[in-house]
Order: C-alpha cells, then structure tokens, then sequence
C-alpha cells in the first residue's frame, strides 16, 4: 500500500479499511450489511472540508494523470454523459475469521475463494467527461503543486517496472481479474450478471456493452466514475459535478494480448469493451458536490460589491460589447440581457427566463468579422462555450441529438448534448438553398426545439425522451432565421468593423464575476410595479393587435433581466422605462 494506514490523501483505500474495522469492532454485522456507509464518507468530509484537505487533493485531469498513482485521492470535475447502470463486487468477505471490504476499490485485499460468507454489493457507474465547451481560463491553474508532483513521481517510481516481478496482491489483483473465478462461476449460477456492468436498459441477448468513448472523444478525457450510497435522484444525466475518490488507472497494466495463458480471452476482446483502468481512469466516489456554470469563476472583486459597484461593472462591459459589435450600442444592449438570461422556472412546458437572440443583417463580409470577433468575446467571458457553423452540409450528416446505441450498449452523445449554462452560437451565414435529408430534417427540428423549449429530444430507439437544457442561444444570420425562432430578432447595423480595445485580464475577470453571480440572483415584482406593468401593456395592446402572449412574455424577461444587470432584486419604474425604450429602438429597426 502507498503511504501510511490513516492517510486520507495518499493512502485512501487503506483509511476506508481501517474504519471498516473499526465498525466491525464496535458492532457492525457484514453479513446482514447491503453496504450502506459504516463512517468511512464522515471521515473524508472531515479532512476535506473541516480540516481544509480539500485544497491539497490533486486534479484529475489529461495533463495531470501521468503524475498520480493509483489508489490516490483525487478530484475530477466533469458532466455525466452516460449512465450505465449497476455494477455488482465483491463487498465484503472473510479473510480466516477477519472480515474485509473492498469497498471504493478495484482490488482484492487478499486472495479469495468461493465462500458463503461474501457479501456481494452494489454500485452505480457513470461515464463522465470533462464540461464540453469548458474555457481554459476556467480549468484549474495548476493541477498539481510541485510538491504534489514530486511526490506522485516517487511514488510511480517505486512501483514494479517488470512485467514479471511478483508484485503484491494487494496493487495489482483486481476485480477484472477475478472475473473468471469460481466466484463469478457462482455468481452467473445465481443468475448475477457475468459482466460487471448491470444496465438499465434491456440489451438483446448476446451483446456486449461497450462504452468506449466515439473517435471525436478521445482526447476529451473521460473518466469511469463508481458511486456509492447516492440515491439516484442526486445525480442526473448532464450534469456537472466535482467528484473526490480513490483513483485507479495505471498503463502499465495494460494487457499484453500474446499472453493469453494467463487472461481470460473473454474479457478482453476489446480494450474498449470493459473499459480497463490502463484506458479510461476509474474513480471510486467517495465524495461529490454539484457544480454549476458559477463554481468555475472566481470570487468577487476585491471591491465592495455594492450598487454603485456593480453599475460601474455594468457600464465597463457595456462599453466593451458596443466596441466588439461595431459599435452598435442597441445590439450592445440586447446581448447584455441575453448573457444574464437562464431558464428559472418552467411553468406548463414553458422555459421561463430563456431569452435566445437573433441578430440578423450580415453580409458575408461582416459574418467573418463579428461571428470570430463573438465567439471569442464570448470566451473569455463564459466558461462554457460552443459554435456551430450552420450549413445544409452539416445539417444532414452532423449528430445533434444523442442517441442510444443497443449493440454497443451505451449513449452516443450529440452536439446539443451540453451543460446547463452553455452559450451556443449559431451561424447561420453560411447557409445555402439546398435539400435536407431526413437526418438535416431531423436536425432542425431538434434545434428548433432548443430553441423554443429548451429540450433536445434524446432517441433511444424504441422511444425518444425529452431532456431538459439550459443553453443561451446566438443566432446570426442574413434574415430571420427559419430554423431558430429566436425570443427576439434584431437587425444588425454596426457604424465600423474595426477590431475592438485589448482589456486587461484583471478588469475581464471582474465581468466574468459580474455575468456568473448576477444570473445567480432570484427576482420578483412588487404588486404596485406589476399593475404597472400590466397596465402598460394593455396600453401597447390597444395600440397594436399584432403583439401577443409572446411578445408580453418578452418584456417581461427583459424587465427581470434589465434589473438583474445593474444588480437588483425587484424591478423599478426606472428599470421599467429603460425596457421599454429598448423596445422602441428595436421597433424601429424592424419596420
């Protein structure tokens, strides 16, 4: 084993036995037990968050795996792209008259033979990746600290670099192994699955799971992560979560095919099949907290966050969008709003809070310029972000909406298969007359159903099911986009097309504090305000029967977001009047 026996940090696995026999001592019965947490969770909460061992546990990530041994604790953030069910282990066994657990681990503490007293237990399994669109400014700094490294490297070192050296039951004998043992025999017998992996969904009979990720995934990094005693309602498909467990991945353990004397050919048809930890990095969970799009920006300015302070912010980063668009501060405004948007409520399928964009007016000429000049605008501003350049090309052969593969036994992921928070930019300039095939049919109905309800349609097969999202949507196109009907449309007319101010990364980072805690705040209208309000638009009514729910729906977004943006919780007659006088200047546009 790697450190000492109470080493929560380096020495994980070893901490959870030792707890486990404290348990035992003090009354716990294994044989009765289904596995529920015994103290082992308290102890790591304990070091992680009372005793600030949060700060010194390594991130799990591409360029900081090769430094970290297995079984060390690590950190990994990263959205659950794919559920794949249960998996069935050994939990707890006798050793002579010792009982043991192999509980937040892949390895068999000692040698084990059929018995009657092994307890076998059960865990959820979660294929995850790295936040697809995730910003490098929003990655961890350093991943590991020198000293950190400097120890992980020692302890690779110390590690047996011969194939054929004996080595320790305890490193390298793991649950894969065993697998053809006369406890699986058993276990099949009993009518347990003989694969590891117990899925939810019904899989044709005689197929293998694989769920190795697609080849435009590969350097994405995904991680197999094992949860334990989490009820299934604590974590859901796409979202985002930093997990802290027992890490086990070494590529030294990779399997040498010729030798299949020694392997069973069963189980590694396919280095992808089983996912092996030489491949893919499992992660036994032993503690996991839920992100959102907020937890990836630094805190607050060392100002004080008052309102004058945030209006000032308001008026910097106003500044700076009027300068990216050309200097068109109506546009500039408009897309102020749309950063502070997000879906807080759904209210009879209705998305409450979205407030997608289309800008419209561009020529070829100025699609080049501001489409490059607004995704990067809009990477160094969010953490999450994406752009898809819409063609009649790409709309028929792209997959947009994932969908279950039953051969492969797994969830093939989509473009739009994204994290709540994510800004997606939508080109349409580019776009041609043409004819869709009934995949680009296909397709832009998903994204018309982004962008209306804030759902992609998942396809399983057998039967399709709506998935909730939370995605901000720009559209930028020649006229009214077709396929997005947007919340608003607004022609472009910027005065210039030359390139905007350098910022200082210092004054960025205190409008990416501004846009991440601003969406945070809840808000509400005060009952004098809303007779306003409704009053107002009985008048706007009167005056043109075209306008209608939608268009009051409308307002009412840009109202709450107008008031979120300077850093109010209730909206005011002032921020009231601005709304509408914006709404004035987009009439205009538009006639």
């Amino acid at each position: 084993m790697v450190g000492l026996p109470y080493d929560c940090l380096a020495n994980p696995v070893g901490a959870v036995r030792l707890t486990f026999e404290k348990a035992v001592s003090s009354g716990l019965n294994p044989s009765t037990s289904t596995g529920a947490d015994w103290g082992a969770v308290d102890l790591f909460r304990q070091f992680l968050f009372d005793d600030g061992g949060l700060s010194q546990v390594p991130i799990l990530n591409a360029a900081s795996v090769k430094y970290l041994p297995t079984n060390s604790l690590v950190r990994f953030r990263g959205m659950i792209q794919d559920m794949l069910g249960n998996e069935v282990y050994v939990g707890a066994y006798k050793d002579g008259s010792t009982w043991r657990t192999n509980k937040f681990s892949d390895v068999c503490q000692v040698d084990v033979d059929m018995s009657p007293d092994m307890k076998f237990w059960e865990r959820r399994l979660l294929y995850c990746v790295p936040v697809p669109g995730l910003n490098s400014w929003a990655e961890p700094l350093e991943a590991l600290s020198n000293q950190q490294r400097s120890f992980a490297s020692q302890q690779r070192e110390k590690r047996p670099r011969d194939d054929h050296e004996t080595v320790d039951h305890m490193e390298l004998r793991s649950n894969q192994d065993c697998e053809d043992s006369p406890i699986t025999k058993k276990m099949r017998e009993e009518g347990h699955s003989s694969s590891s992996a117990m899925q939810q969904d019904t899989v044709k009979e005689g197929t293998t799971p694989s769920f190795g990720p697609p080849d435009s995934e590969i350097n994405s990094f995904p991680c197999l992560v094992k949860v334990y005693d989490s009820p299934e309602s604590d974590l859901k498909l796409n979202e985002i979560f930093e997990f802290i467990g027992v890490l086990n991945y070494d590529p030294e353990l990779a399997l040498n095919k010729d030798e299949s004397d020694m392997q069973s050919n069963d189980l590694y048809e396919d280095d992808l099949v089983q996912l092996p930890p030489s491949k893919i990095p499992r992660i036994h969970c032993l503690v996991h907290q839920k992100l959102v799009a907020h937890d990836f920006v630094d805190g607050s300015p060392t100002t004080e966050s008052n309102p004058s302070t945030i209006r000032g912010i308001r008026e910097g980063l106003l500044s700076h969008l009027t300068a990216v668009l050309g200097n068109d501060g109506v546009a500039a405004q408009f897309l102020l709003l749309h950063l502070l948007s997000q879906v807080h409520a759904r209210v009879d399928g209705v998305a409450v809070g979205k407030f997608s964009l289309n800008f419209t007016n561009f020529s070829k000429e100025t699609a080049s310029v501001f489409s490059k000049r607004l995704g990067l605008t809009m990477k160094e501003l969010l953490p999450f972000t994406q752009q898809m350049p819409l063609t009649i090309e790409y709309l028929n052969s792209a997959s947009l909406a994932p969908k279950k593969d039953y051969q492969a036994n797994k969830l093939v992921p989509g473009a739009l298969q994204l994290a709540e928070g994510s800004h997606l930019i939508i080109d349409e300039t580019l776009l041609q007359a043409g004819t869709l095939n009934p995949t680009g049919v296909e397709n832009a109905r998903s994204l018309k159903n982004l962008t209306e309800m804030q759902q992609v349609e998942y396809d399983f097969q057998y039967y399709k099911m709506e998935m909730k999202a939370d995605v901000q949507l720009l559209v930028l196109s020649e006229g009214k986009s077709n396929i997005l009907p947007a919340d608003l449309v607004l022609p472009f007319q910027p005065l210039s097309t030359s390139s905007s101010e350098i910022v200082d990364e210092a004054i960025v980072q205190t409008w990416r504090w501004y846009l991440a805690f601003l969406r945070s705040l809840s808000h509400s209208i005060s009952p004098e305000m809303q007779k306003v309000v409704e009053e107002d638009l009985v008048a706007a009514r009167q005056a043109d029967r075209t306008l209608g729910s939608q268009d009051f729906s409308r307002l009412l977004t840009m109202s709450r977001l107008m008031s979120l943006s300077f850093g109010e919780t209730s909206l005011s007659m002032e921020h009231w009047q601005m709304v509408k006088e914006l709404e004035r200047l987009r009439k205009e546009r538009v006639r």
